[in-house]
């Protein structure tokens, strides 16, 4: 297929916002538009949900605003590639509608497997799976997004076929969606959801993965050294390769975007983001006038302030990232440990970039020490890596070069992918990373900061939460009368 005025339309779901895009078969944005969901619903003993119906109503608000900014011809779209969050629960009824919220990942329900309580329940999936039957009315999902507590056998990525190892998950089989290969058509749009989101009917949908294979394969994650580091809600690193590993300690494997690929990944930081928000907010509305002042976001705004102001290592300022605790660690607690008076807020704000780094370096550290590897180079993908600093800073602490793409949210772009590839555009994963992905700019690490932060790591920060954690569990233990 030569007929590079054709258009893809890619969805990315995501903890904080739904986004659409339209782009070309060269991985260029024709046009793209993204509605920030709703508050969590936070509520009773670790419960999160998305309210209502927020990731249906984002994604319809998001396409009809997406094409009224658009001014070509729907015609040329030759699918739709569906991503969306992973690790999320959506109940549905019969009919297709939620019988209750989705559960984000972030619900403590979504350690365990599913558990029947609503008979008005009839099928049980994945926020893919939702989305695949609201767009096109089949119960079908991809196999590469069931990451947790769900009957798959790891190895066949299909459901268990010992009706032992079924049963222990407690979900009928006729509740559960029919499994495919990422990069393969699900179904077509149809005239019900055309009509709720301007999207042609007949339009092909494509399977995608788990956000973060897909966000992989958006950033041209190739099996050459290379980690991706994303920042999203959940900040995690990822590698790829072609082996599924089950025995694996500091990382593990999930499916990749392409069949018969796995995704290696990382622990991670759970709010990671979401952190850097809670100090831009915590430093008020100064911070946001003079940005508006200067043209700039808030964000951009302290990346430049943080440059000017601060120097590397914070003045012994020192984050450690645990704003949400694990469900397994309920006593973790974030913390800022080196306060002097000199510091002020835009310390705080370095130190947090520099505690994810760190932190993130030391996630990575280990992962490619299991897999017996050398770390080449650092991809850095997601609305953090729009600032010079925190690029410069991860290129400093990891002691590599630091890379960011011309289309730096890659999930997007991994969800078009996914669609090339299903549809035949490209023959294979390679020929459409050739074509659709591009180096933006690449930041060499500085010789004296890389020596300042390994001292910083391997004498102080490493170490920081070890002598932390017995007074943590004891804080735990007066509020919440358990250790």
């Amino acid at each position: 297929m030569n007929n590079y005025d054709k258009l893809i339309l890619a969805i990315d779901g995501g903890t904080q916002s739904t986004k659409v895009v339209l782009f070309d078969l060269l991985g260029h944005e024709v046009c793209s538009h993204s509605v920030a969901l709703r508050p969590m619903h936070l509520y009773g003993e670790g419960r999160a949900e998305h309210p209502d119906d927020d990731l249906w109503d984002s994604l319809k608000e998001a396409c009809y605003k997406m094409f009224d900014k658009f001014d070509g011809n729907r015609a040329d779209i030759l699918g739709v590639g569906l991503g969306s969050i992973r690790c999320c629960r959506a109940i549905m009824k019969a009919d297709g509608s939620l019988a209750s919220p989705v559960q984000s990942w972030m619900d403590i329900r979504l350690s365990r497997p599913y558990e029947h309580e609503d008979e008005a329940a009839r099928y049980v999936t994945t926020t893919t799976g939702y989305l695949t039957h609201r767009l096109t009315g089949e119960t079908r999902d991809t196999r590469a997004n069931y990451v947790g507590p769900w009957p798959i056998d790891p190895v066949t990525l299909d459901w268990f076929e010992d009706r032992g190892q079924f049963d222990a998950y407690a979900t009928p089989r006729e509740m559960l969606f029919d499994l495919v290969d990422p990069a393969s058509v699900l179904g077509a749009v149809t005239k019900a959801a055309s009509l709720a989101t301007g999207i042609p009917q007949g339009i092909p949908v494509v399977s995608t993965a788990n956000d973060k294979a897909v966000e992989g394969l958006g950033a041209g994650l190739l099996n050459n050294g290379t980690a991706l580091v994303s920042l999203g809600t959940y900040i995690t690193s990822m590698m790829v390769g072609d082996e599924n590993r089950l025995d694996t300690v500091d990382y593990w494997s999930n499916p990749g975007a392409i069949a018969g690929e796995f995704l290696y990944e990382s622990n991670g930081i759970r709010r990671g983001m979401s952190t850097v928000t809670w100090v831009k907010e915590l430093l008020g509305g100064d911070v946001v006038r003079e940005a508006e002042r200067r043209g700039m976001s808030p964000e951009a705004f302290l990346n430049e302030k943080a440059k000017q102001e601060t120097a590397p290592g914070s003045d012994g300022l020192y984050t450690l990232l645990h704003w949400l605790a694990r469900p397994t660690h309920a006593y973790e607690r974030g913390m800022f440990v080196g306060f002097n008076g000199g510091h002020e807020g835009i310390h705080i704000f370095r130190s947090v970039l520099e505690g994810i780094a760190m932190t993130m370096k030391n996630n990575v550290q280990a992962m490619v020490d299991e897999r017996g590897c050398d770390l080449t180079g650092i991809i850095v993908s997601g609305g953090g890596s729009n600032g010079d600093l925190f690029m410069q800073i991860f290129a400093d602490v990891f002691g590599v070069p630091a890379c960011r793409n011309e289309v730096n949210g890659s999930a997007s772009l991994g969800a078009a992918m996914c669609t090339a590839l299903a549809l035949g555009v490209y023959k294979d994963k390679d020929e459409a990373i050739t074509n659709m992905v591009r180096r933006k700019d690449v930041f060499d690490p500085i010789p004296e900061n890389v020596a300042l932060y390994k001292s910083i790591n391997e004498t102080v920060y490493r170490h920081l939460g070890t002598p932390m954690e017995d007074l943590l569990r004891k804080s735990h233990a007066i509020f919440h009368g358990d250790a």
